[in-house]
């Protein structure tokens, strides 16, 4: 067997033998950097102890739950109008821009941030997560478009494990930046490493972004629709909407992988965008929260692959019903941490989940629609994507409140596993596929007809 041929049988295992699926999965290695970074690890860190000096830390947490909840608000009310409008004209890859663009401005203003600047913190955070999931509900739509009904799966966790070894590579580099300055020439007690730190993002995701753009063509609409204006996109959108709900809930197991998805991934959720903030209130070293961030990265990019291929031995709802069974036992383990040996192990837990769970949650869903309704669909997964995050942060923040205590806030994650786990039990998912092929099908028949 030649190397070529070896090459492209592991590119095939992978998701990733085709020149658009690799260049599609660049944009997860474009924008995981910036939510390793800004979500994550490094911003959270500078926002408790640098915009928010002065603040107390439990109050500092507040605001940052808060700022992360009117962000996602913001993206859940315009998810299913922009999505719908995707599909009434060849948009998807503007639209994607247009939102990456007001990201990577976001994340570059950062840089302006200094002691005390909490307010202007929240509004560039805001804009930035803004700009990054709005970018998203395009680049998941073109998921069933790019891959064959068989490759969902691979594709998909590819491009979150992709987004892994990226991240790792972005965050090693920012680490090196704020503990090691003298390295780069930079002073050492100043703010200006982290800061640097958030110019490095904005290119980076400005840079990956290029390969989807050049490589991975404009999903075409639909058989049988004509393209039209923005303005009667927009119209044809706002009275399309009125009707999608219900026309989702016919859809049946689609709708309940919905509402199981909103909820454990309410979870996940919390437990991504709070950690670093939460360990920084309980004292724990910046290098180690970092370095736990990049061990995630790491941790995810064998892992993601593993959840793909347990989905492909077993089935994707026993690979998803693991990864809830392992967040259960982080949030545990996150109410009684203490140390950073008890932070550094959570990550590892972490890392071992995270992408798997998300991959095949966009693949399963992917696979319970019919592809001539996925810009309108999974603008409703962005949706309840979003939604998921904003209930938790608001939680936490209601939690912190009324207890005084972020373990609280924590501990109170654990319920959203429980409650989506027992709905996802319900999901059928040879009969929602069956269904959404029926409706390609029927679709197809008119139009012949």
């Amino acid at each position: 067997m030649s190397s070529s041929t070896r090459t492209h049988r592991l590119l095939e295992a992978l998701g990733l033998h085709r020149p658009e699926l690799r260049a599609w999965a660049m944009y997860d290695w474009a924008i995981t950097g910036m939510y390793a970074v800004i979500i994550v690890a490094v911003f959270p860190i500078y926002f408790q102890r640098v915009a928010a000096r002065g603040l107390d830390p439990t109050l500092a947490t507040q605001h940052f739950a808060t700022a992360t909840t009117l962000a996602l608000a913001i993206v859940a009310a315009i998810a299913p109008v922009v999505g719908a409008i995707a599909d009434f004209a060849t948009v998807k890859k503007r639209f994607l821009g247009t939102f990456a663009g007001i990201g990577i401005a976001a994340v570059a203003g950062m840089y302006f941030i200094q002691e005390g600047d909490w307010l202007l913190a929240a509004g560039l955070f805001m804009i930035a997560n803004l700009g990054a999931n709005g970018s998203m509900i395009f680049y998941d739509a073109m998921l069933p478009h790019i891959a064959r009904e068989h490759e969902i799966d691979r594709v998909s966790t590819a491009g979150f494990a992709v987004g892994y070894a990226g991240a790792t590579l972005l965050l090693t580099l920012n680490l090196a930046m704020i503990m090691k300055p003298a390295w780069f020439f930079l002073p050492v007690e100043s703010t200006l490493p982290s800061r640097l730190a958030f110019i490095t993002v904005a290119i980076w995701w400005l840079a990956f972004s290029i390969p989807l753009f050049r490589r991975v063509p404009e999903p075409p609409l639909p058989e049988g629709m004509q393209a039209v204006s923005a303005g009667q996109a927009v119209r044809r959108a706002l009275g399309r909407l009125r009707h999608t709900f219900g026309e989702l809930r016919g859809f049946k197991h689609a709708f309940l992988m919905l509402l199981a998805f909103l909820i454990y991934n309410d979870g996940i959720g919390t437990i991504i965008r709070m950690a670093t903030i939460y360990g920084t209130e309980l004292g724990i070293e910046q290098g180690v929260l970092i370095g736990s961030i990049v061990l995630v990265q790491i941790v995810g990019v064998p892992f993601t692959f593993i959840f793909g291929t347990l989905a492909g031995r077993f089935t994707t709802k026993t690979a998803l019903f693991f990864g809830l069974f392992v967040y259960m036992g982080i949030s545990v383990l996150a109410y009684f941490m203490t140390t950073w040996v008890h932070f550094v192990l959570l990550a590892l837990l972490v890392g071992t989940v995270q992408g798997g769970t998300q991959a095949l949650s966009r693949s399963l869903f992917a696979s319970l629609i019919p592809r001539h309704k996925s810009g309108e669909f999974f603008g409703f997964f962005a949706v309840f994507e979003k939604f998921a995050g904003i209930f938790g942060p608001a939680i936490f923040s209601l939690m912190i409140i009324a207890t005084g205590s972020s373990r609280q806030a924590i501990l109170s994650v654990i319920g959203f596993f429980i409650i989506g786990g027992l709905l996802l039990l319900f999901v059928d998912v040879d009969e929602g596929r069956a269904i959404a092929r029926k409706a390609e099908k029927d679709r197809a028949d008119a139009l012949a007809a």
